[in-house]
């Protein structure tokens, strides 16, 4: 994994020649005129011995919000929240200008580290001081267009690209641990005789009686190359059938503890009995945990009458719980076998959507046609503004949303943009959050 670097500043400071120099050929267009560069670029760089990803963005002006500069900062924000690191530039022979402190104060707000760059440098710089009121400390000197001072730029981005092999490291070691896989459902409705099949041992006591499963139980289990802690739990009764018995309130309380150090969670459902109103409860339980989910219908060998069970369940669960709309769910009889080769491969898919990362400009795409296909209502006679999307996060997939107005958006749209994500990102099982992010149109003219 290569870290991240976006060259922001003004118009024509020459963040598309350091952009080529970067990137080691002439990608992006460079001439005298101003806002050449509209959309970002991304494209992989080096610099010495340190590799990364560059990203060359537009000059940030100001202007009306639905102009074209307001238009082209947006884009420019977009690929500041995609950075490790920003190099914030500016033209050393002009010195800071008002437009760079703009710039500058955008910068600080999204939080993003910064290098400020003193471009243009072939003579001597005299400024320093302006620079070091920006707050971002000493302006590193370079001539993009002569290669000067590239030298100071490789020992300035060096600290990220150590995070960078830090995080890969990081990222090595969480892949290598085994995945983390609790079996839960209400009591009675086979948990144990499904963990002892997939184990192929009598690893649980099993029977008739509800109830015989007290603590939940881990055993390190190996299958298509890799390593499950499989955990069998207690059955998840009602509240007020706990209350007061102590060792029930103690499975119940084993049981959660399970759900919530798991990755992924195996939800059996009784096939002759299904998605009562505490199966329910427990899969919304799920959810908030933020874990993928995968729904086994177990005893599916002594149902009378199979035809179309698996599509009147799956509608059932889509209207009863639409935020794990699309979840897998595997026909399964931990008696006779049926159905157990598939539900592994349901937990792997699921664990993948559950640690899935979609890139910034992959997701501005996936909104772009989202909006053209359904725009968002108008609120008191004012249109909603969308105006881009990130990922700052996985495990489960948490989606950012900027624009104005968007804490009035109908629940009914949130649906329609998150379904949409799990559609098009392959995110079923993984329970999915939006997070919305307004505020002031920071391109906008007072």
């Amino acid at each position: 994994m290569t870290f991240t670097v976006a060259i922001v500043g003004r118009a024509n400071v020459g963040k598309s020649t350091l952009f080529n120099k970067l990137v080691g050929r002439r990608l992006a267009l460079v001439h005298d005129t101003p806002g050449v560069t509209r959309d970002r670029r991304e494209a992989p760089g080096s610099l010495g011995q340190l590799s990364f990803t560059v990203i060359d963005t537009a000059g940030i002006e100001s202007g009306d919000k639905e102009s074209l500069q307001a238009r082209m900062a947006q884009q420019t924000m977009a690929g500041v929240e995609d950075a490790d690191v920003c190099l914030f530039m500016f033209d050393a022979r002009e010195g800071v200008v008002t437009a760079d402190e703009i710039v500058a104060q955008l910068l600080r707000k999204a939080g993003k580290p910064v290098i400020a760059v003193a471009n243009k440098c072939e003579a001597r710089f005299n400024q320093g001081g302006e620079a070091w009121a920006l707050g971002f400390g000493e302006p590193i000197q370079i001539s993009a267009e002569h290669n000067i001072g590239f030298a100071d730029l490789i020992e300035a981005l060096a600290p990220f690209a150590e995070k960078s092999e830090s995080d890969e490291a990081a990222e090595e070691d969480e892949s290598n641990k085994p995945l983390r896989l609790a079996i839960v459902g209400r009591p009675n409705v086979g948990k144990s005789s499904l963990f002892n099949c997939l184990l192929g041992s009598e690893r649980a006591l099993t029977g008739p009686e509800a109830g015989i499963t007290r603590d939940a139980i881990a055993v390190r289990w190996e299958a298509e190359g890799r390593e499950i802690l499989l955990h069998d739990t207690a059955g998840l009764r009602r509240k007020a059938r706990v209350a007061g018995n102590t060792l029930e309130e103690m499975s119940v309380g084993s049981t959660l503890e399970a759900v919530q150090f798991a990755d992924c969670v195996v939800v059996v459902i009784d096939a002759l009995q299904a998605f009562e109103k505490q199966d329910l409860t427990i899969a919304d339980l799920i959810e908030r945990e933020g874990r993928a989910v995968v729904f086994a219908i177990n005893k599916y060998d002594i149902v009378p009458n199979r035809a179309g069970l698996i599509s009147k369940m799956r509608e059932k669960l889509d209207q009863s719980l639409p935020q794990l709309a699309g979840a897998p769910m595997i026909a399964t009889s931990a008696t006779t076998g049926e159905g157990i080769d598939r539900l592994l491969p349901a937990v792997l898919a699921a664990d993948k959507a559950w640690n899935t990362r979609v890139p910034t400009a992959t997701l501005n795409r996936f909104l772009e046609q989202a909006l053209q296909r359904h725009a968002p209502p108008a609120i008191s006679g004012r249109r909603v503004k969308i105006r881009y999307m990130t990922q700052p996060k996985s495990r489960p997939p948490t989606f950012a949303l900027f624009g104005n107005q968007l804490k009035a958006l109908p629940d009914s749209y949130i649906r329609y943009l998150t379904n949409g994500l799990r559609e098009t990102f392959h995110l079923e099982g993984a329970p999915l959050r939006l997070l919305l992010r307004g505020g002031k149109n920071p391109f906008a003219k007072d």
